[in-house]
C-alpha cells in the first residue's frame, strides 16, 4: 500500500488521549502500521546511569497508530490524502483543498 503519511508530515491526533494534538512525524513504522510523532503519546521510561548519561525518568514520544492521525493542510486542518497523477508522477494532495502535499 501506497504511503499516506511520512517523516517530516505535519499531523493531528483525532483519537485517544492525545486528541486534537499537532505534531510532525519522526519516525515511521509501516509494519507496524504505526508512526512516532514528536510531542505526542509521551511515556515516562526510566534510565539506568551509565558513563555517558545522566540516569533518572526520561519522556519519550512512543508510537501511535496511523489511523488515528490525520494530515494538516496548508489552512492547519485535518485532511484526508489521495493520490493522482501529475505530469507522468504520483502525488500525494489534500482530499480537502485539492492541492499536492
Amino acid at each position: 500500500m501506497a504511503a499516506k503519511l511520512k517523516k517530516g508530515d505535519k499531523v493531528v491526533v483525532l483519537t485517544g488521549k492525545d486528541k486534537g494534538k499537532q505534531g510532525e512525524i519522526s519516525v515511521v513504522m509501516p509494519a507496524a502500521g504505526k508512526a512516532v510523532v514528536e510531542g505526542v503519546n509521551i511515556a515516562i521510561r526510566h534510565v539506568r546511569q551509565s558513563q555517558n548519561e545522566q540516569g533518572g525518568r526520561v519522556p519519550k514520544a512512543m508510537p501511535i497508530q496511523l489511523s488515528n492521525l490525520a494530515l494538516l493542510d496548508s489552512a492547519g486542518k485535518a485532511t484526508r490524502v489521495g493520490f493522482r497523477m501529475e505530469d507522468g508522477v504520483k502525488v500525494r494532495y489534500a482530499k480537502s483543498t485539492g492541492e499536492a502535499v
